[in-house]
């Protein structure tokens, strides 16, 4: 993998924002100057013998490999893989897996796939910054057992409802637990009868000793380990003790020198316990038998910062309700084009440059926000605009016979070759003339979209109904002269005559002036298609606001399966193709079933423009 980021060829000098202002500031304090590397993470002793970092700034992207990531996560992801970029620095991938009741491979092989997908890489240096929090299991441990000898942290057999219960809340102060006054070595015994698996799951707890009468509840002596008899993907059976997230991170994150730990204003209220906990294996004590210990980690330690979420309006984020959606068949799997996960997305044909740009376009502030789905809908189309090749497709076909071709060209079977640019002449790039073109058929019968007939037309009409012209785009000027219908009075032909001389391209081709012009497809040379018309999965806002069941937010109409007619270049298409439908949308070749025994499928991505509750 190489050390490439994404530069967007279009981007904008980054806004300025409350965490480009506090690593400005360190960098210009020197704060990181003198850290030092040793290349992995590692203790103190392991970096001092490492040489100075040559990173001026570390972050990370930690996901919990708990499910797919959605578009939540890639407001994270290009915040910290950005700032790295643009302050001469490096942002790991961690996977923080702490937790193996939930977490699989598969979620890790498919959060890689994502980050790179988006453009980012942890490359650097010549070396790989891919961790796992997992493989700190043995530090964490000798970091717990440093804490109980200090007697800053003690085993509770409490049961989570005492617990609770003697927490205390907002207005009233936590009471101390009866296995609070244990001595150190009494604690250690029983931390270690934890871990060698004398105890069943959920009989006891290694908490924190800090203060339960703390203003801050994170801090009432916080829970640090629990028993859990899980097989864990990475590390096997070795553990039935796991570490708690908010003890892990802050490890993490100074093992692997972290400089800005940003994160999401929900942990906000942990950052004192954050601070707490990486002082006290920095410092090196002296315990009542003389021994000196401590010293774990080196200055400078990390910082933590939050952010406000970026909210998306017609999505939920929740991995365990995305789950749901999943398990319970209202989806089509994690990649369904309706989720919000980024292998959704892309699967849709959303393409990361639209994503990132969605991203660096929100900046980032201390409070959390709500952004109109519309606004990512214009991402892509600002990014398609000049890249996505166009056709012509017929969604909802209908015949156009045209009666006097025969006599115009002397056979009915005759076949006539039309070209059309594949790119507007402002997509071309500078230098290349002609634009490319693409090529089809147009003969005495076509395809056209049913409403681009009226017999009898309403006010200010101007397609195709008895008497009046009609360019078919790309080819000739046709006359309409009526239609067929069937015995239920449904429109199964309608009928024209080409007037001759008037192809597009040609000098008569404004001879004849025509009201307005319509898209087509030759019977000669269409091809059908399988389209999916998809929509938004939710059609509330905030589908789980307050506590509602967001399933009885689902869409109904989220997706419509349409058979439908494209012109022989879309049915050339590759998987993952991206087109611009001329007057319908942007679509996408699916990545997953296109071609599959010669099938033609598309995704609908998004329209031209915006229509969504119009």
């Amino acid at each position: 993998m190489s050390d490439h980021r994404p530069t967007d060829a279009a981007a904008k000098p980054a806004p300025a924002n409350f965490l480009r202002a506090i690593i400005e500031r360190d960098q210009q304090a020197g704060t990181y100057e003198q850290r030092r590397f040793a290349g992995s993470p590692g203790d103190a002793s392991h970096h001092a013998a490492g040489q100075p970092d040559p990173a001026r700034v570390r972050l990370r992207f930690p996901p919990e490999p708990n499910g797919y990531l959605h578009i939540g996560h890639a407001k994270s992801i290009c915040l910290n893989f950005g700032l790295a970029r643009d302050f001469g620095g490096v942002c790991h991938l961690r996977f923080d897996d702490t937790n193996p009741e939930k977490e699989e491979q598969e979620y890790v092989d498919a959060i890689e796939e994502m980050v790179q997908w988006l453009g980012w890489n942890w490359d650097a240096h010549g070396t790989s910054h891919k961790f796992y929090a997992s493989n700190y299991f043995d530090f964490m441990y000798q970091a717990a057992e440093l804490l109980i000898e200090r007697g800053l942290a003690y085993v509770d057999e409490q049961t989570p409802e005492q617990m609770r219960a003697s927490r205390g809340d907002f207005s009233k102060p936590g009471v101390d637990s009866p296995f609070r006054g244990r001595t150190p070595a009494e604690n250690l015994a029983r931390f270690r009868e934890m871990r060698d698996g004398q105890h069943p799951d959920g009989a006891m707890v290694l908490r924190a000793k800090i203060d339960m009468a703390s203003p801050n509840i994170n801090l009432r002596d916080p829970a640090l380990y629990r028993i859990r008899r899980a097989t864990h993907h990475n590390t096997g059976d070795k553990w039935c003790i796991y570490p708690m997230y908010t003890y892990a991170h802050p490890i993490e994150d100074a093992l692997e020198r972290i400089s800005h730990s940003i994160c999401t204003l929900e942990f906000e209220d942990q950052r004192p316990f954050y601070d707490w906990l990486l002082e006290r294996l920095a410092e090196t004590v002296t315990l009542p038998d003389g021994r000196q210990v401590g010293g774990l980690l080196q200055h400078p330690l990390p910082k933590q910062y939050e952010f406000g979420r970026l909210n998306l309006s017609y999505v939920i984020t929740s991995k365990r309700k995305l789950k749901q959606l999943v398990d319970e068949g209202h989806v089509q799997g994690w990649d369904d084009p309706r989720m919000p996960t980024l292998a959704g997305l892309r699967r849709r044909g959303y393409t990361p440059a639209a994503i990132r740009k969605m991203a660096d376009d929100s900046g980032a502030s201390k409070t959390n926000s709500w952004l109109d789905y519309s606004v990512l809908e214009g991402c892509l189309r600002d990014d398609l605009e000049h890249k996505a090749h166009r056709g012509m497709a017929v969604l909802d076909p209908v015949k156009l016979v045209l009666t006097n071709w025969a006599e115009v060209f002397g056979a009915p079977g005759y076949t006539e070759p039309c070209t059309q640019p594949a790119l507007p002449a402002s997509a071309v790039p500078e230098g290349q003339t002609p634009p490319p073109e693409r090529q089809f058929l147009i003969g005495n019968e076509v395809w056209i979209e049913r409403e681009d007939f009226e017999e009898t037309p309403p006010k200010g009409y101007k397609r195709l109904f008895p008497g009046n012209l009609v360019r078919l785009k790309g080819g000739y000027v046709v006359e309409c002269t009526g239609c067929t219908r069937d015995a239920n009075g449904q429109v199964t032909e309608v009928l024209a005559k080409v007037i001759p001389d008037t192809k597009s391209g040609t000098p008569g081709a404004d001879s004849v002036k025509a009201k307005a012009a319509i898209t087509w497809v030759a019977v000669a040379d269409g091809v059908p298609a399988e389209v999916r018309l998809y929509d938004r999965l939710f059609s509330e806002p905030q589908p789980d606001a307050g506590g509602k069941d967001f399933l009885q937010a689902l869409n109904p109409n989220s997706l419509k399966v349409i058979t439908a007619i494209v012109e022989p270049s879309l049915a050339a298409a590759q998987p993952d193709q991206k087109f611009q439908f001329e007057r319908h949308g942007y679509f996408v070749a699916d990545r997953k079933d296109h071609g599959v025994g010669g099938k033609v499928v598309f995704n609908r991505v998004t329209g031209l423009k915006d229509s969504w509750g119009k």
